[in-house]
């Protein structure tokens, strides 16, 4: 019988050996080729692009050694989170498209910013780490409300869509602000996993917060950044065209 109730990424690895914990769980292995080789062989090449981009950076966050050193430091489990939201997501909107109508950018930002802070929660948080089961479903629900906001936000109309991706980006920096100010510990699951990196929980709590506050805004910026140039692209070949 499989044992659920232990964290996936494996124990909290030391400074001298996170370099080297890297996560061989077959199951996740093999869905990930098999990602891999489902955008490999897309005809569109946007398409295949952005799935095999967003195949890397889930091996990037779930086989590499900082899936082990998320299990050490909540600082390293916040550029875990925002990998998968802001750039994980976005990519798996552009090569798994919503084809109906899908929720619109309000309502879907609303649901992707519910659920990122109430797996911030301490309890739910907690539980993530203690429980396999807890975790993969921390996991799907962040890229699964992430997808359907991304997924929004490119049906919209250029400024619903920038809007959105500001209310995006503030909700995350809102979230990173109040962890960065906290005056205590929130999660017992990194009480002392962060000593031997010569942190105690308080401050790397600060860190997660402002990687989540200052880093993480960098992809909403990118992304406002090529809306802005597409609009203004399609604005020059309607006057070309006049």
């Amino acid at each position: 019988m499989i044992d659920w109730h232990y964290s996936y990424c494996g124990p909290a690895p030391s400074p001298e050996t996170w370099a080297g914990q890297w996560n061989g769980d077959p199951f996740l292995i093999a869905a990930l080729i098999a990602g891999a080789a489902f955008f490999g062989w897309r005809r569109d090449v946007q398409s295949r692009r952005a799935g095999l981009a967003a195949v890397a950076l889930l091996a990037l966050a779930f086989v590499s050694p900082l899936c082990g050193l998320t299990t050490a430091l909540f600082a390293a489990r916040a550029v875990h989170h925002v990998l998968l939201v802001t750039m994980v997501a976005p990519l798996l909107a552009v090569a798994l498209p919503y084809s109906g109508r899908g929720m619109s950018v309000p309502a879907s930002l609303a649901v992707s910013t519910v659920t990122l802070w109430a797996w911030h929660w301490p309890g739910l948080y907690d539980a993530a780490l203690a429980d396999v089961a807890v975790y993969w479903a921390m996991q799907v629900a962040l890229i699964a409300s992430a997808w359907a906001f991304w997924n929004a936000v490119r049906q919209a109309a250029p400024a619903v869509a920038v809007a959105g991706i500001v209310g995006g980006a503030v909700q995350m920096g809102f979230l990173g602000a109040l962890l960065t100010f906290a005056t205590r510990p929130l999660y017992a699951a990194h009480a002392v996993s962060t000593v031997p990196f010569g942190l105690g929980p308080l401050a790397d709590q600060q860190y997660a917060g402002l990687v989540m506050w200052v880093p993480g805004m960098l992809p909403y910026a990118a992304i406002i950044a090529w809306f802005a140039h597409r609009s203004w692209a399609s604005m020059v070949r309607v006057e070309a065209r006049a």
